[in-house]
């Protein structure tokens, strides 16, 4: 890996921790393009090539990991944690909430409760899985895989 690419890896890693650090703040690209000393189009680009997945995405993604933890161990509204990790809508969040877990919130709710086991076994049992493709029969399930929680996949590394 050459020097320039390292050094770029680097940058983007700065900006998606501030990204993670602000998670529930409104996504502001040309602020963290800033974080990677890039321009916003490149910015984009380059993130949605190292990491899988626009930043976009990845904001949505990590908000509703958060809101999975509020859900298990709190007992407040699903609306409140809807707008605590940056949801406008409530709408909007179960719509990406069901598209990133595969269930709406409230079921998640009732079928998960407080996790009693080490973190790191927490980490790996609560990863979400992606849907891979959308079933064009109603009667057919969908392919899912494992969220990459950033990590680009081999196809898509550079």
């Amino acid at each position: 890996m050459s020097r320039e690419v390292e050094d770029l890896n680097r940058r983007l890693l700065r900006a998606r921790d501030a990204m993670d650090r602000a998670y529930a703040e409104p996504l502001d690209i040309r602020a963290v393009a800033a974080v990677a000393y890039i321009s916003e189009a490149h910015f984009i680009r380059t993130f949605r090539v190292v990491f899988g997945e626009t930043p976009h995405r990845y904001l949505q993604r990590r908000r509703v990991e958060r809101s999975m933890f509020l859900l298990r161990e709190t007992d407040r509204s699903v609306t409140d944690i809807c707008l605590d990790v940056g949801f406008n809508s409530l709408g909007t969040f179960s719509r990406t909430f069901r598209e990133i877990v595969g269930e709406a919130p409230s079921e998640h709710r009732l079928r998960n409760g407080p996790m009693l086991a080490p973190n790191c076994y927490q980490m790996a049992a609560t990863r979400p899985s992606v849907a891979a493709t959308r079933p064009l029969v109603a009667e057919a399930a969908p392919a899912t895989k494992s969220s990459s929680f950033g990590e680009a996949t081999a196809a898509a590394a550079p």
